[in-house]
């Protein structure tokens, strides 16, 4: 394969810094940019990386900023854009989560617009931008790529994350189809496995509450997936051809309980949660189609596995 260059934003970020990882392995040339380049904790565990002497490139990019990634998409065959913000407690959703998911997007996209040798885009979308449309999401249910989460369900609920991600995905199809130039999104539920980066991210810090010795465990389902396939799927919905929409990323779904049952058979000695947070009965579980995702070439690691690969990964960077 002839050396291509491609684009990753947010590069310091869990999803991104696997895909940085695989792709530096395949041999690309990666431009990616972070907020702050002498932040160590944002760029060493990316210039550590193999390949990264020679072939990758850390720029300053600030999403808020028209233009600013301009210089980093230029003479790209491929932009990833995974950067947006994910966390919890939020004071100012337009602030903190809105304007940096959208306007950070269409920032990119606009950058994009103006350089001719991108060939596509793939957009680090989320189940966020799909499975939030007050439907009753059951055991019979089945949830697909068609589904989309409707703003003003999320906007009463206060899913500022999750409304963050649906405008966002929106906009972006809506500037693609406008401009004509080609974007495939991936979204992955919650996301665990290893972690290349010294700082906790959201998802694995789920995980890290449980092991913590929290004393009851959330009533909550979710989507699981290793953030190892989602990177991959990345760079599989960039490299074929026919790859196009949305690539639902999920591996199972699990309420926490199930969760906590995996970690007390792997660590039977450590001090887990025991009950759940409420007495309501558990939020139910659904289904979800991931049959484009395999399509793209995924086989997707066992929830089993990757709640594992979390739990050893915490350890070893002493989250615990």
């Amino acid at each position: 394969m002839a050396m291509r260059t491609v684009c990753v934003t947010g590069a310091s970020g869990y999803i991104a810094s696997w895909l940085v990882k695989f792709l530096l392995q395949r041999g690309y040339t990666v431009k990616a940019t972070v907020r702050d380049l002498n932040d160590q904790k944002k760029v060493d565990h990316l210039t550590s990386l193999d390949g990264a002497k020679e072939r990758l490139h850390l720029f300053k990019a600030d999403l808020l900023e028209e233009g600013s990634f301009d210089a980093v998409v230029e003479g790209c065959e491929g932009v990833f854009h995974t950067a947006s913000p994910f966390y919890l407690g939020v004071k100012d959703p337009q602030v903190e989560m809105i304007d940096p998911a959208l306007k950070g997007t269409l920032n990119v996209l606009g950058s994009v617009a103006k350089t001719p040798s991108v060939r596509r885009v793939v957009l680090t979308s989320s189940v966020a931008a799909v499975a939030f449309n007050g439907k009753p999401r059951t055991p019979e249910v089945v949830v697909d790529e068609t589904w989309w989460s409707d703003p003003d369900f999320c906007r009463e609920s206060q899913l500022w994350y999750v409304l963050s991600k649906t405008l966002a995905e929106d906009a972006a199809w809506k500037f693609v189809k406008e401009k004509a130039f080609d974007m495939v999104t991936i979204n992955p539920a919650m996301v665990i496995g290893g972690l290349l980066q010294p700082t906790l991210n959201t998802s694995a810090a789920a995980i890290l509450q449980l092991l913590n010795g929290s004393e009851t465990y959330p009533n909550s389902t979710f989507g699981w997936v290793n953030v190892k396939d989602v990177a991959l799927a990345h760079i599989l919905a960039f490299e074929n051809p026919s790859a196009n929409g949305r690539y639902l990323m999920v591996e199972s779904v699990a309420h926490y309980s199930e969760i906590v049952k995996i970690l007390r058979e792997l660590y039977p000695t450590l001090k887990l949660p025991e009950k759940c947070a409420d007495d309501k009965p558990f939020t139910p579980t659904y289904q979800v189609n991931v049959e484009r995702a395999k399509k793209l070439g995924i086989e997707f690691i066992p929830l089993a596995e990757s709640v594992k690969e979390t739990a050893e990964s915490l350890k070893e960077k002493k989250f615990y």
